[in-house]
Order: structure tokens, then sequence, then C-alpha cells
């Protein structure tokens, strides 16, 4: 059974309060539809300041999934590291591993926008010394003991249920993301599929002494729309997954690897690209993906659309997966 996995990142360009308040209704009772149908993960992430309204507090989301779910996995994939108080986000992610059972995963980077450095007058170039300090502090806080933080003695209370601790990766496409996950024995989650840079991670685990694995991307892991007219969808919602696509391409310098990383400046352009995918119910099971991440609400695709693929997939992509 592959793994399935319905995303969110709430972006909806020029939206009022009113039509962000229906979208993130929609997205936590999408959430719940998925739990109950047996869909494996929400994935979420972190931007700030985008126009488009991407989802900046991926934390608080996750909460609210949690209350509203009981078993689906979240995964905030990915946190920019940086940019948390260490002490606060261990607070956080115990609260949240402690409400929904050990449902939470953490993928940590680093980020790729100096503009949300700025935002929160964090020093881009000291933004490795700074995620070193974010991790060596959450495994410390996590232990529940006192420790030297900054100078001084303090102590993180309530300790998170998951034992040793709370699922965290660190997250990347660079040999010093991959290094800076064996030297504190994490797992390494590379943002696109790079069997070089596992290959380099598990030598340093040699180096270092320590153990953990790798959760890698597929070659291929596309975001997938579910339609009973794929022409038509093109037609109609292309729009919303092309803009998504260039938002997240002008954030992106050449060297950064990403599985989702789209060069394509038109809707056609896109469509043969493969990277979003819009596909029938048969379409989609005859693709033999491991990893199928259903992206419903997509660029500010309107919520009945959304509601329209998410049910193809539970009710048609699902049930045949399992035959």
């Amino acid at each position: 059974m592959p793994v399935t996995v319905v995303r969110f990142n709430l972006v909806e360009p020029g939206a009022t309060p009113a039509s962000l308040r229906t979208r993130y209704q929609a997205a936590l009772q999408m959430a719940a539809y998925a739990d109950e149908h047996g869909i494996t993960t929400v994935q979420t992430e972190e931007h700030h300041g985008v126009a488009n309204n991407w989802l900046p507090s991926p934390f608080a989301f996750a909460g609210a999934v949690f209350g509203a779910t009981e078993r689906i996995a979240v995964t905030v994939s990915a946190i920019i590291g940086p940019l948390h108080d260490p002490l606060r986000l261990a607070e956080e992610i115990a609260v949240l591993d402690l409400l929904s059972g050990g449902r939470l995963v953490t993928v940590a980077g680093i980020g790729y926008r100096p503009e949300e450095y700025a935002q929160f007058d964090v020093e881009w170039k000291r933004r490795g010394k700074l995620q070193d300090e974010l991790l060596e502090t959450l495994l410390k806080a996590w232990t529940g003991e006192e420790f030297t933080y900054r100078g001084r003695t303090v102590r993180v209370t309530p300790r998170p249920c998951t034992d040793p601790h709370p699922l965290l990766l660190v997250g990347g496409s660079s040999r010093a993301a991959a290094r800076r996950a064996a030297r504190l024995g994490l797992p390494f989650f590379p943002s696109a599929h790079l069997p070089e840079l596992e290959a380099y991670y598990k030598e340093r685990l040699v180096e270092y002494g320590t153990e953990g694995w790798t959760m890698m991307p597929a070659a291929e892991t596309p975001l997938l729309h579910i339609a009973e007219d794929p022409d038509r969808a093109w037609q109609t919602y292309g729009s919303c997954f092309l803009h998504e696509a260039r938002t997240y391409a002008s954030w992106q310098s050449g060297d950064i690897r990403s599985a989702v990383k789209s060069g394509a400046t038109s809707v056609a352009e896109l469509r043969a690209e493969g990277v979003y995918r819009i596909l029938t119910p048969q379409e989609c099971v005859a693709q033999g993906l491991d990893n199928l991440v259903l992206h419903p609400l997509a660029g500010g695709m309107p919520v009945e659309e959304g509601w329209r693929s998410l049910r193809l997939f539970a009710e048609e992509v699902l049930p045949a997966l399992t035959d």
C-alpha cells in the first residue's frame, strides 16, 4: 500500500479574511475526511509574508488537525528552523506530541528566502549556527532535565510522550544538512531524490559513530489532483497550479533542489512537465507511485473542486490500491 498524503499550504491569491476562513475550515474538514478514509498523512509547511497568503503557522494548523482527527499523522515539511525560538519550539512540539499521541513529524530546514529572515530580524549569514543551536536545544529540552542554554540553566516542561523524543528530521539538499543530521544522530530528509547525498549522510554516520536513516522523496513525487475530465480541469483550474509553481520557483536559486520544482511558464508547459498531474482515478492507480501526494486546494483552487478531487481519491483510488 503506497503512502498517501494530503498537502495543505492554504494559498489563496487575492483572498479576503472571509474567504480564508472558509478555506481553513475546509482544510480541517478535509483532514477529518482523509482520516476517516485511511489516508496516511497531512503535510503542511511554513512561509512568511507571502502575498498569496501561504501558511505561516504550521503548528497552529497541526493542532487544529489533531483536534479534528484520530489517526492521521501531520508532517510539517519543513519549518524554517532559525526563525524559531528554540525553547518555545520545544514546548510547542512537546504539547502537540502529547495532544496527538505522537502523530507529529517535524522536518527542520533552514529555508532559502533571505526576506523571511529579514522580516524576523534574524541574520541570514548565521542560519547554519542557529540551526545547530535549535536542534541541539530541542534534543536537550525534551529530556525534561535541566541544561545550560545561552549561559543560563533552564528546564522545559512538559516532556513529550514519544520516546525518546518526537520525530524530528533534518531537511535540506546540501552536504551541510546531511552532516548536521549525522552528527546529531537524526534522520535525514533530502528535499529531492538525491541518492548521492544519502550515501554521503551514511558515510558521516559512520564517521560520527551515530545512527540514523533517510526519508527521501521518490524519483517521481508529483502533486496530484483527481478529476473525471482532466482536460477540462486543466483548462479551468490550470492557472491555480501555475500560480503556485511560479511562486515557488521564484524563491529558488539554481542550486536549490526540490522534488516539486517547476520550470514551467505556461499551463501547457506545466502539464507537459509532470510536476503537477491531473488524473482520472484509473490513471492515478496506473501511475504505480510509492507516494501519492494529493494537493486538493493548490494555488487557490476553489474549495468545491478540492472536495471533488479528495472524494474521488478516497472513494475510487484508495480502494483500487488495496485490491
